[in-house]
C-alpha cells in the first residue's frame, strides 16, 4: 500500500473531480435543501437543540449563524452527519463571511472545521465542548498576516507523524492563506487508522497516521472514551461553530470502505475516478 499512499496528487484530483461532477459513488451529504441526515449537539444545551438557528439551510447554502445570540459565551456547536465512516474521502467547499460574535475568542476568528473520526452526538457530554475527534481546522485569513487552513488540532486524541506520536494540540498545514469571502475547497483522504491526508484545492497539506485516543482540550467527555492510546478506525464526521459565520455550498463524500482491505482495488478505484475527472 505504500505505493499507493506516495502519490499525493492522486487523491487531490479526486477532490477536483468531486467539484464539477456528482460521479456515481459519491454521496452528497448535504442536500442543499435542509438539514435531513444531521444531529446537532451545542455545548449546554440538549441533543438536536439547535439553540439561537445557529445551523440552517438558506439559498441552498448550509450556514453558521450568530444572529440570535447575545454573547457567543462558549456555546461551542457541530452538527455531526448520522453515519459512521471508516474509510473515505470528504470534500467541502466553505467560506467565511461577516463579522464574529460578540463574546468569540480571538483565536476563533474566522475559525471552523471538519471533524474526523469523532464520537457521536449522543455520546457527547451536555456541556462538552468538543467531540473527541480529528480536526481538520479551516481558517480564513484575517487581511494581513500569513494563516494557513487544514490545520490538524487534536481534541481529546494525538496522531503519528513521521514515526513520532505528536501530543501538541494543533499543527500548522503548508497550505496558503485564504483572505476574505472567497469558496475554498478542502478535505480529507481517510484510510481507518493507516493514513489521512488533509487537502486544499490542488495541495497536499499535511499527513498523519494512527490516530487515537488521549489528548486534552476536551471538557465534559465520558472518561471512558478518553482511554489512552486506542486507535480510531472510525467514526463520525462534523462541522464547527465556534463564533464566526461561516457558509458550507458542499459536503461530500466517497466511501473507499468497500476497498480499503485489498490494496489493488483501492488503487485501482482511486485511479479509475481520477481518469474520470480528465
Amino acid at each position: 500500500m505504500k505505493k499507493l499512499f506516495t502519490c499525493g496528487l492522486l487523491m487531490l484530483t479526486l477532490a477536483g473531480m468531486a467539484q464539477k461532477k456528482k460521479a456515481d459513488g459519491w454521496l452528497q451529504l448535504f442536500n442543499g435543501k435542509d438539514l435531513t441526515g444531521w444531529d446537532i449537539k451545542i455545548k449546554g444545551h440538549d441533543l438536536n437543540e439547535n439553540y439561537g438557528n445557529t445551523f440552517r439551510v438558506e439559498d441552498g447554502l448550509l450556514k453558521v449563524r450568530y444572529d440570535q445570540y447575545t454573547n457567543f459565551n462558549e456555546q461551542y456547536g457541530h452538527i455531526f452527519y448520522k453515519k459512521n465512516f471508516s474509510a473515505y474521502i470528504i470534500v467541502v467547499e466553505y467560506r467565511f463571511v461577516g463579522e464574529q460574535v460578540a463574546g468569540g475568542p480571538g483565536w476563533a476568528l474566522r475559525n471552523s472545521g471538519i471533524m474526523l473520526h469523532g464520537q457521536s452526538a449522543a455520546s457527547m457530554g451536555k456541556d462538552q465542548d468538543f467531540p473527541i475527534s480529528l480536526e481538520e481546522q479551516l481558517l480564513g485569513g484575517n487581511g494581513k498576516d500569513p494563516r494557513s487552513t487544514a490545520n490538524l488540532c487534536t481534541p481529546g486524541t494525538n496522531v503519528v507523524m513521521n514515526g513520532k506520536l505528536i501530543t501538541d494540540h494543533c499543527i500548522s498545514s503548508t497550505s496558503k492563506t485564504y483572505h476574505g469571502e472567497q469558496w475554498v475547497r478542502a478535505g480529507a483522504l481517510v484510510l481507518r487508522d493507516s493514513v489521512i491526508k488533509h487537502f486544499v484545492f490542488s495541495d497536499t497539506v499535511i499527513v498523519y497516521n494512527k490516530p487515537q485516543t488521549g489528548g486534552g482540550n476536551v471538557t465534559d467527555a465520558d472518561s471512558t472514551l478518553m482511554q489512552a492510546g486506542r486507535l480510531l478506525t472510525e467514526g463520525s464526521i462534523s462541522l464547527q461553530s465556534e463564533s464566526h459565520p461561516v457558509d458550507f455550498r458542499k459536503v461530500e463524500l466517497f466511501d473507499l470502505e468497500p476497498y480499503v482491505n485489498d490494496p489493488v482495488k483501492l488503487e485501482a478505484i482511486l485511479r479509475k475516478l481520477q481518469k474520470k475527472k480528465k
